[in-house]
């Protein structure tokens, strides 16, 4: 007979969760460890925006605020990382920013290395959720310097025509004000800063662990 066990099952794989300033270099981060470790799955946070059709979304200058967490589906972002990590899927969905709503779904399966990193603005909303379970391992947000970003943010955003580009100029300009406080609230939220490097190395020295 199985010999019985004490609590809960342990989960398949377990989540780092990653913050960072919008134009901090997130994406290009975890694309950059996805490439180095073919044992990481990665997870967009930014695909659990809310449809703009839905009539709850905060305003911001006469536009939806993008960048308040009440833009963003953390119930059904939470479900989904629970899900992966217990049963080494789920579905998640794709969204498509220039027309600000969902297309469709994805799979996600977990690797053989069991590392989530899931990433994104809104990430830190989900670390009280996950705290004290052994699904999260840990939670970090990028330093990051708010007249970088900026460059980066328009940069990236002209070039991808996400929004008209007056309405990229105004709201890149108040999210560079707005960054300081934003850091501040994630390290209340229970993320810690760090580098691009130190993220690099926290993912090898897991990765190195489970293969011991």
């Amino acid at each position: 007979m199985p010999r019985p066990t004490d609590g809960p099952p342990r989960p398949r794989a377990r989540v780092l969760l990653l913050a960072g300033a919008s134009g901090s270099g997130k994406t290009t981060l975890v694309e950059r460890l996805r490439g180095r470790h073919e044992q990481v799955t990665v997870v967009q946070l930014d695909d659990f925006y809310r449809d703009h059709t839905d009539p709850g979304l905060p305003a911001w200058g006469g536009i939806v605020d993008w960048d308040d967490p009440a833009s963003w589906d953390v119930d059904a972002a939470e479900a989904a990382l629970r899900r992966l990590c217990a049963d080494g899927r789920c579905e998640v969905p794709v969204y498509d920013i220039p027309t600000s709503r969902a297309t469709g779904h994805r799979p996600v399966t977990v690797g053989p290395g069991g590392l989530v990193v899931a990433e994104g603005l809104f990430a830190p909303e989900l670390v009280a959720r996950l705290r004290g379970s052994d699904v999260l391992l840990d939670a970090v947000h990028l330093r990051s310097r708010p007249a970088v970003t900026f460059v980066r943010r328009l940069a990236r955003d002209l070039a991808g025509h996400r929004k008209p580009p007056l309405t990229l100029l105004r709201r890149g300009v108040a999210l560079a004000r707005q960054e300081p406080g934003l850091l501040r609230r994630w390290t209340a939220c229970g993320t810690r800063p760090v580098t691009k490097a130190e993220v690099e190395g926290l993912v090898a020295r897991h990765l190195d662990g489970v293969r011991a």
